[in-house]
């Protein structure tokens, strides 16, 4: 997928990791620390909200049966259809897509900071790896992240384990990452390693030092 490019100079790190490893959390403590984070998440949602172009694009591909009672995105219903149908999804991503990437470079580029993240769920299904400057990779055994997801979402496993062959495979998110962050202890050690990583960041932001090393940790 093309995507367009930043403006400046600062340094974009592109945070991702498959369902439930814990990226969420890992961006919050980046943002308690004062790093500005660009949410693509959030930028997905925004960009069907009531009165957008993207909500408009997609009730006029799939139909107004796509829409609660009050106008909002009727996001179970969407997700069922393209779940079960790949088609649908693909369309689904080629009109909401380049909104998102778009929306994503004018609130990174609007940002005035050293160095940011940039929170990308499916930065390496995409193929976007090379739209930031470094990739940090919130990791996990498939069976940890199966756990997770019936906890969180009272599925079962075999719904679990079909979410994640929608996704890119672990192995291939590691093979981008340029750091690595193995979220299998608890929320002191993610903290550590976002303190360790903040450090990092900032340093390479300075000096312009971007082929440093990988890191993993804790």
């Amino acid at each position: 997928m093309t995507a367009p490019p930043f403006r400046g100079t600062a340094l974009r790190v592109g945070l991702t990791g498959g369902i439930a490893s814990g990226k969420s959390t890992v961006s919050n403590l980046f943002a308690e620390r004062g790093v500005p984070v660009v949410d693509m998440d959030l930028i997905a949602r925004e960009v069907v909200a009531p009165g957008q172009p993207g909500l408009d694009a997609v009730v006029a591909e799939f139909g107004a049966e796509m829409l609660c009672p009050d106008g909002r995105l009727d996001r179970p219903r969407l997700r069922a259809l393209v779940f079960s149908d790949t088609a649908a999804r693909l369309r689904l991503e080629a009109l909401l897509h380049p909104r998102i990437l778009a929306a994503t470079v004018r609130m990174s580029d609007a940002l005035e900071a050293p160095w940011q993240l940039i929170a990308a769920p499916l930065l390496v299904e995409r193929g976007l790896t090379g739209w930031v400057d470094r990739v940090l990779v919130v990791d996990c055994p498939q069976r940890v992240q199966v756990q997770r997801l019936m906890a969180r979402d009272g599925c079962t496993e075999a719904e679990a384990r079909s979410l994640l062959t929608m996704q890119a495979t672990r192995d291939s998110r590691l093979a981008a990452a340029d750091d690595i962050i193995e979220n299998t202890g608890g929320i002191g050690l993610l903290a550590g390693a976002v303190d360790t990583l903040s450090i990092i960041y900032r340093e390479i932001a300075t000096t312009g030092r971007r082929d440093r090393p990988g890191v993993r940790l804790p």
